[in-house]
């Protein structure tokens, strides 16, 4: 598989998105997370060889450097810096696997430019719109993006691993309840100082509370698939999915494994790749 690599500049971001194959071969599948990275992709991307894949770094992530000094980002902004990755590809309609806050930020795509995308599958959008707790996530997001910026990124992730963690819905005081230690979900403790980290400060707050236009997906010519792994329970992304289907009146489709069930099994998070795969690429066939 042929790999290459471009950049382009968006408002207050330079953005790099790679290319799988050879985009003459057909419709492109671009694969996005939020604020997952495009490594996280490669082994979904390898089970493709017969179409042409593209991944990306989200603005403020890894290859793709803020140029403002904006300390959060909007899922529209994420969507516009998405549509200019589409038309830089100069290939058409694109099919788009988004995952998490990816698949926030690929509904603001087809909410903002239906025309660019053939079939979105929204796989756990962690969506508070449409849940009963939905304010107490929304609470919970900002307590967490305020403990990284008082005591840094250990006691945070800590209360953001066990927050993901959580079946049901959300206790009414747990966002004032104290972070768990970060070692006992073994993060590190390390603390370099700065506070612009693209999950807990740059979207931690913006992501779940994007509200999407209901009226804009139905009449968008996009298909849209609201995808949950088989394995996720009700954590909060997956009853966020559910939620928007329900919201949408759409069946939910299900995936083989977890909320990262797409990711390279090397991660050691108990992924099934190439399962995950198989039933992307039926999902895609339905078209």
């Amino acid at each position: 598989m042929t790999d290459q690599t471009f950049t382009l500049d968006a408002p207050g971001a330079t953005i790099t998105y790679d290319v799988h194959g050879d985009l003459h071969s057909g419709t492109p599948l671009l694969l996005i997370g939020s604020p997952m990275d495009a490594s996280g992709f490669a082994a979904l991307a390898a089970a493709f060889p017969d179409r042409p894949v593209v991944t990306y770094d989200p603005r403020g992530t890894a290859r793709s450097p803020r140029t403002d000094d904006a300390d959060e980002t909007r899922p529209a902004e994420h969507a516009d810096d998405l549509s200019r990755v589409i038309e830089a590809l100069a290939a058409g309609q694109v099919d788009v696997f988004a995952s998490s806050g990816g698949a926030v930020n690929g509904l603001a795509l087809v909410e903002g430019r239906p025309e660019l995308v053939r079939t979105l599958v929204a796989h756990e959008p962690p969506l508070a719109a449409f849940l009963p707790d939905g304010p107490i996530m929304l609470a919970t997001a900002d307590a967490i993006r305020r403990i990284y910026h008082e005591a840094g990124p250990g006691p945070a992730m800590g209360k953001f691993m066990e927050y993901t963690m959580l079946q049901g819905e959300i206790p009414a005081d747990y966002p004032d309840r104290p972070a768990p230690d970060a070692a006992d979900f073994g993060m590190p403790m390390t603390d370099d100082g700065t506070r612009n980290d693209p999950l807990l400060s740059q979207n931690i707050r913006t992501c779940g509370a994007h509200r999407p236009d209901l009226d804009r997906l139905r009449e968008a010519p996009t298909r849209l698939v609201i995808g949950v792994g088989d394995e996720s329970g009700d954590a909060i992304a997956a009853r966020g999915g559910r939620s928007l289907a329900k919201a949408l009146d759409l069946d939910v489709t299900a995936f083989p494994s977890h909320h990262a069930g797409f990711v390279p099994q090397e991660w050691g998070m108990g992924s099934q790749p190439q399962a995950f795969a198989a039933r992307l690429r039926e999902v895609l066939d339905e078209a």
